[in-house]
């Protein structure tokens, strides 16, 4: 075999460098995404039981991860927005927890169920009373609160997480279209209002008016009540009976064709 026949196969080490450089490039962006959103997936969140619907009640959880390895998270302090004061804030009791309500003079006085309200809580603060939120693991915060606001989509608390080496970390960022905060505020997203009295009437037009109790029109609602009942009966009763002779008519069909068979 000549010379000139030969294929030569060139190392592995020297075929496309282009390609090995791209994939340890896809690689260590790939890594540093990962290091990036790691501290953000770890901040101090809310999030409702249920729905927080405009101008109604609702009860939160304010989650707190611990994120070192060496500390323990002994104290928790949540802003409330000056500018969408609530008139009711009541944190529910957590076990291994002190915890304090602080209120402030509105400049405006606000009107709630006809009363004046003239101070709304500012802060709410949980104290550890022992070892508090230790490595690996997380505690959540219920705090009842409301009214919430009619005309705005969310309400953005500031959050102090304090360790006990010291360290303050401060998730007070507030939210920006298109980018993520180094340290994002908890954001607490409001529903439309659902109509069950706390917000705007309900929209479901098809709702039938509740009978009002007083003489002949309490009469007629529930006389006009039976009557659709029974017409929904009727037409229940009417299907069935129609299911029934339809398959009553498969069978009669099927022993037919039988009898044509063997005849």
């Amino acid at each position: 075999m000549s010379v000139d026949n030969v294929t030569a196969v060139a190392p592995a080490s020297s075929r496309r460098p282009w390609a090995v450089r791209g994939s340890v490039l896809a690689v260590a962006a790939a890594a540093g995404v990962v290091l990036l959103a790691g501290p953000a997936s770890a901040h101090v969140s809310v999030q409702p039981q249920g729905e927080a619907a405009q101008g109604g009640y609702a009860t939160v959880n304010f989650k707190v991860p611990n994120e070192r390895d060496d500390a323990s998270t002994v104290k928790l302090e949540i802003n409330f927005p000056a500018d969408q004061p609530l008139t009711s804030v009541m944190p529910q009791p957590v076990p291994g927890w002190d915890v304090k309500v602080t209120k402030e003079k509105l400049d405006k006085p606000l009107e709630s169920h006809g009363n004046k309200i003239t101070e709304a809580v500012s802060k709410v603060t949980w104290t550890a009373e022992d070892k508090g939120v230790e490595t690996g693991h997380f505690q959540q915060f219920p705090v009842s609160l409301g009214a919430l606001p009619e005309d705005a989509d969310q309400l953005v608390f500031k959050a102090i997480q304090t360790y006990d080496n010291k360290e303050v970390v401060r998730w007070i960022e507030e939210p920006k279209e298109g980018e993520e905060p180094e340290s994002p505020a908890p954001v607490l997203a409001l529903t439309a209002a659902s109509g069950d009295g706390h917000g705007a009437a309900s929209d479901d037009k098809s709702a039938k008016p509740a009978a009002s109790g007083h003489g002949d029109d309490a009469e007629k609602a529930s006389s006009e009540q039976a009557a659709e009942d029974s017409s929904d009966s009727t037409a229940r009763i009417l299907a069935v009976v129609g299911i029934l002779i339809g398959l009553a008519g498969v069978a009669f069909g099927v022993l037919s064709g039988r009898r044509r068979t063997t005849s």
